[in-house]
């Protein structure tokens, strides 16, 4: 599988690396045969906590199989960004689009949404309802279009 994570300024470092942690490991623990690569439309990003340089600068999107997007605050700016959001429309023939918290804002401006349920940060919820029909889940999976957000519900624990 050949993954891409596409990182902008202002991602949230943890959205990142709560992704790309995992994903590399399957590599490098012999589950499954992964490559991947960190682009940006420049050679470097900032995040809320640390700068990244990236491995290529604005590939074709759809000679990966997997498309990841983090979440970050400027992603309620940067889906209005028309050059950006023509670099994430290259991503159509790739076989998963995938985003985590306000990431998934930016997979609806792509037009990756239309039709389909998604999830993101409560904040965002009716920012994300421009684009798709929200669901406050954890995790939601519509065809190959994965998005991941924080549930505004919570479940009872038993006492112990």
């Amino acid at each position: 599988m050949n993954v891409v994570f596409c990182v902008y300024d202002g991602i949230t470092a943890l959205d990142f690396i709560g992704m790309y942690d995992p994903f590399t490991r399957l590599d490098r623990m012999n589950f499954m045969p992964l490559e991947w690569d960190v682009c940006a439309r420049s050679e470097s990003v900032t995040s809320d906590h640390l700068t990244l340089n990236v491995d290529r600068l604005e590939p074709d999107l759809g000679e990966y199989d997997l498309v990841f997007l983090p979440g970050g605050y400027t992603s309620r700016d940067l889906r209005h960004d028309d050059g950006f959001l023509e670099w994430l429309r290259t991503a159509e023939g790739c076989e998963y689009k995938t985003a985590v918290c306000i990431g998934s804002l930016l997979l609806g401006a792509a037009e990756f949404l239309a039709g389909r349920r998604a999830t993101t940060h409560p904040s965002a919820f009716e920012t994300l309802s421009e684009y798709a029909t929200v669901v406050d889940d954890r995790i939601v999976q519509a065809g190959n279009v994965i998005t991941g957000g924080k549930r505004t519900r919570f479940y009872e624990r038993p006492d112990r």
